[in-house]
């Protein structure tokens, strides 16, 4: 798959952390070895870091500081209403174009 993935993944990797924050809550890190259990190894953590700082300022998530055991406190990251907002809208345009490209892919059916 290689570039191919990667140039997909660009676009829809930001609904995709959405849809993970919306189960619970996390950290960078969490979110990370989540999308690695998914299958997604290939992503840099900081690709995933750059991408919360993004979702912060858009103002789709709220953020809590808690401390660590170990370092400085740990940005926890959930899902507030303008955050599942965008991600309704999200799976809305997913569905739509997943449709699309299977009857593209069935022979235009």
């Amino acid at each position: 798959m290689g570039k191919q993935i990667t140039e997909m993944l660009k676009g829809t990797l930001e609904g995709i952390v959405l849809a993970i924050l919306a189960t619970q809550p996390a950290y960078g890190y969490e979110i990370t070895a989540r999308l690695r259990e998914q299958g997604f190894t290939d992503i840099a953590e900081g690709t995933i870091y750059a991408l919360l700082v993004r979702i912060e300022q858009r103002g789709f998530v709220a953020v809590e500081k808690v401390p660590s055991e170990k370092g400085p406190p740990r940005k926890v990251y959930s899902l507030n209403a303008q955050g599942r907002d965008y991600l309704n809208e999200f799976w809305r345009t997913w569905s739509f174009l997943s449709d699309r490209l299977a009857q593209l892919h069935e022979g235009g059916k």
